[in-house]
């Protein structure tokens, strides 16, 4: 029997910056998926005038998702890290490099680097049933190990 749950997930995320020392995620939100890699196409295919598939790659990013329970120490480090990335008029970047290591529950440990946080909530959202909406942050890697 195979046991595939994800409790006892940890997840470090250190900025070169801001947070040097790193953040230990373990607040995960029940609404949305705490940790998502989303699908990323490492192939593009064409057919040539006579019939033959051509295939070709090109090294792509390998984006990254964190959802973190709102208001807890992790999340309000995370929207921090989120507001010293961003730019804007007069406001200058902390140009932070992203290390990310997964602590899985079965032992594997997973690390994506060299990163950036690419997106984030720029304030509280709240949904129509009451209950602040769940913060996800995204982010973009060039490789992991």
């Amino acid at each position: 029997m195979k046991d595939i749950s994800g409790t006892g997930l940890s997840i470090i995320v250190k900025a070169s910056n801001t947070f040097p020392q790193g953040i230990l995620c373990t607040s995960f939100p029940d609404d949305t998926d705490p940790l998502d890699f989303p699908e990323v196409t490492i192939t593009e295919y064409g057919m040539g005038l006579n019939g033959d598939l051509i295939t070709w790659t090109s090294p792509q990013p390998l984006p990254f998702s964190l959802s973190l329970i709102p208001g807890t120490e992790e999340e309000i480090a995370m929207a921090f890290l989120f507001e010293a990335n961003r730019v804007a008029k007069g406001k200058k970047s902390a140009k932070d490099e992203i290390t990310i290591v997964v602590n899985y529950p079965d032992g594997t440990i997973k690390t994506l680097r060299p990163g950036r946080i690419v997106s984030g909530q720029t304030g509280k959202g709240i949904a129509s049933g009451g209950r602040t909406k769940t913060p996800t942050y995204g982010f973009v890697f060039e490789n992991k190990v």
